[in-house]
């Protein structure tokens, strides 16, 4: 983990944008964009059970409002709209899909689901742990986190996230869950570049990216 070289007077942002990086908004920002995952929490644990893939989801979403309430406020923030509308809908999609998703049809053996199901826990939550207080949803820089899990992939959050949603497909096939975890999947690999796309203005991020080579799965992609 190292420390971002850039400071907020290195780029001009709008006056808007310049004033998310106030820790005090920054704090309220991120305890009301945690509010639907504490339901989604809620509503699975109360109304879905307490099977291995839901406990894994549940254990996922606690990890993410913990550090989303203590996180770092940013350095900088993306001032490109179509960034915000695609980080908001990747990031609350299953949230606005919530009641579509349907009960299907196994198509895998449960040791197999449970099995991603596990592995997405263990791969999220290192994630997490990796990146500790420097999380957002919205492309932001905070302190640049190179070790742990992030010395392995660049992505590692959403390697965790693929995972899930491979499971939850191979547990519950239908055309419909198909398409509810397709949709996500597509949104924060367009994410992933967005993302580099603006931390990549910052030369310690470059390198960052010309050392760690593969954004989701090691040796492959």
């Amino acid at each position: 983990m190292t420390s971002a070289t850039l400071t907020a007077d290195t780029f001009t942002a709008p006056s808007g944008i310049r004033s998310i990086t106030d820790p005090r908004l920054d704090r309220l920002v991120a305890a009301v964009a945690s509010l639907p995952f504490a339901y989604m929490l809620y509503y699975r644990l109360a109304y879905e059970g307490f099977d291995l893939p839901r406990v894994a989801i549940a254990i996922n979403f606690a990890l993410l409002i913990g550090t989303m309430v203590v996180r770092r406020p940013p350095v900088r923030v993306t001032p490109k709209p179509l960034y915000w509308a695609t980080a908001f809908v990747a990031t609350y999609w299953g949230f606005m899909t919530l009641g579509f998703a349907e009960r299907g049809t196994p198509i895998a053996p449960t040791l197999v689901t449970h099995g991603l199901a596990l592995a997405s826990l263990v791969v999220s939550a290192s994630a997490r742990l990796s990146l500790g207080r420097n999380i957002g949803f919205v492309p932001a820089q905070r302190e640049l986190v190179t070790s742990y899990a992030y010395g392995v992939v660049r992505h590692p959050i959403y390697t965790g996230l693929f995972l899930s949603l491979t499971a939850f497909v191979l547990r519950a096939w239908s055309p419909t869950n198909l398409f509810l975890s397709v949709v996500p999947a597509v949104l924060f690999v367009i994410k992933s570049f967005m993302e580099e796309r603006f931390l990549g203005e910052d030369p310690a991020y470059r390198r960052y990216m010309d050392r760690v080579r593969f954004r989701w799965i090691p040796g492959i992609a």
